[in-house]
């Protein structure tokens, strides 16, 4: 997958606030291995997943000893079974001990993003809707779980605050109504696509009169979304995006999807993830 200078930038700076973490002013069991020591060491999956986090396990590495050599088996995306051989890593063994629960930790948070992804873009196989992240990710790695949720066959909402324009509830409250928020930010900021989020048919009427790209439909139940798809296809040329969003589950996305809403946004892709089990074996060249 092609990484933006904008995810590159991250994947440098994830890495090392958190080697700065785990390393601070130096790594002092490892100073009981011999400085000249070789070694080899092979991350294994212990259980089925979708692998995502290369790019910041190289990066890992490559910051903390440039002798360092990564041979992966697999790609990002890949679907791997239990007790498959993800890599191996070669080079000084003092940098690949001090590297080892930082790579680790990238791997296992990063691949149970993007198997949970996989999961949920698998359930709507044959619908024409696309999944979609949100910002409840991680506190400061962003970037690598949307990354993660691309890996597994999603896609990214806005990446942030900066991006484009999602009107929530509050924002309409402080903004003084619906047409009011939407015509205010087209104004300010013409160059980005508009979204709203409403929470029933009504307020969704007042969205697509407003003008509105986007219209997030928070919490509709089946009934209310095809309403809400029927009026949009009929009152709207060309219909506006619609996406559906809240109390989405692996046992109800599929009548969602079935629906003919465009998008579904889900939380838990990047907050309610279990790591995946993974271990490093280690041994001497």
């Amino acid at each position: 997958m092609s990484i933006t200078n904008q995810f590159k930038a991250a994947i440098i700076g994830d890495v090392s606030k958190i080697l700065a973490e785990d390393v601070g002013n130096g790594d002092v069991t490892t100073k009981i291995v011999d400085e000249s020591a070789m070694a080899k060491a092979i991350i294994v999956a212990r259980e089925p997943m979708t692998m995502a986090g290369q790019p910041w396990v190289n990066e890992v590495f490559a910051q903390l000893d440039s002798r360092i050599v990564v041979e992966w088996t697999f790609n990002d995306g890949d679907h791997v079974h239990a007790d498959a051989e993800l890599c191996i890593i070669r080079g000084p063994a003092r940098a690949i001990l001090t590297g080892e629960r930082s790579a680790l930790n990238f791997v296992q948070f990063l691949s149970a993003t993007a198997t949970l992804t996989s999961r949920y873009v698998k359930a709507i196989e044959g619908t024409s809707a696309q999944i979609l992240d949100t910002r409840k990710t991680i506190p400061g790695l962003r970037h690598a779980q949307k990354y993660a949720v691309r890996v597994g066959g999603g896609s990214n909402h806005r990446i942030g605050l900066y991006d484009a324009i999602l009107i929530k509830e509050n924002h309409v409250f402080s903004a003084g109504g619906i047409e009011t928020a939407v015509q205010t930010a087209r104004k300010r900021h013409p160059e980005l696509p508009v979204e709203i989020e409403v929470e029933t048919i009504g307020e969704m009427q007042e969205a697509l009169a407003a003008g509105a790209d986007r219209v997030l439909l928070d919490n509709f139940d089946i009934e209310d979304l095809q309403r809400a798809v029927e009026i949009n296809q009929r009152t709207c040329q060309p219909p506006a995006d619609l996406e559906a969003s809240g109390g989405i589950t692996l046992d109800n996305i599929f009548k969602i999807a079935e629906t003919g809403v465009d998008y579904i946004s889900i939380g838990a892709l990047t907050k309610h993830i279990n790591a995946i089990d993974l271990s490093m074996r280690f041994g001497y060249e």
